[in-house]
């Protein structure tokens, strides 16, 4: 699985959790990985919400969202969290611009939740740098 989403806004995702810390390039390659995932899983999910209620166009309460926020709000890009949408899901499918937006939302709070305990995990270890053993190691043991 390649990566779609670009590094640099996951990188400041990190970086407004880590406060006066650094972040490592792969700490941001391996968040943005983990974020495709989830955001490719969440698509397939979406998917059989719609299914059930006679749907091909994935909306936003597919995704558990009732109020989307303003994409200018999201430092995730909405082209490649679309793509990451359409990864695992079948080619008769759409995904409304606001499921889109639903689910950049998603998926931004889902990295905004991982930098801050990397963040922790680095300080923990008497390191000025976030790097992506912390990412790992925080997965590993939530998921």
């Amino acid at each position: 699985m390649s990566v779609e989403l670009p590094f640099a806004p996951v990188d400041t995702i990190i970086r407004r959790n880590a406060g006066g810390l650094r972040v490592s390039a792969e700490a941001a390659e391996e968040l943005a990985e983990l974020i495709q995932r989830r955001g490719a899983a969440l698509a397939a999910g979406a998917t059989e919400r719609a299914d059930a209620e006679g749907r091909k166009t994935l909306m936003p309460g597919d995704f558990g969202v009732s109020e989307v926020v303003d994409p200018d709000a999201l430092e995730l890009p909405i082209a490649p969290v679309d793509r990451i949408a359409r990864l695992d899901i079948d080619d008769r499918y759409r995904v409304s611009m606001d499921a889109r937006i639903a689910l950049a939302q998603l998926l931004e709070a889902y990295a905004d939740d991982i930098a801050e305990a990397a963040t922790t995990l680095a300080r923990h270890a008497d390191r000025r740098t976030v790097k992506a053993e912390d990412i790992r190691t925080y997965t590993e043991l939530v998921e």
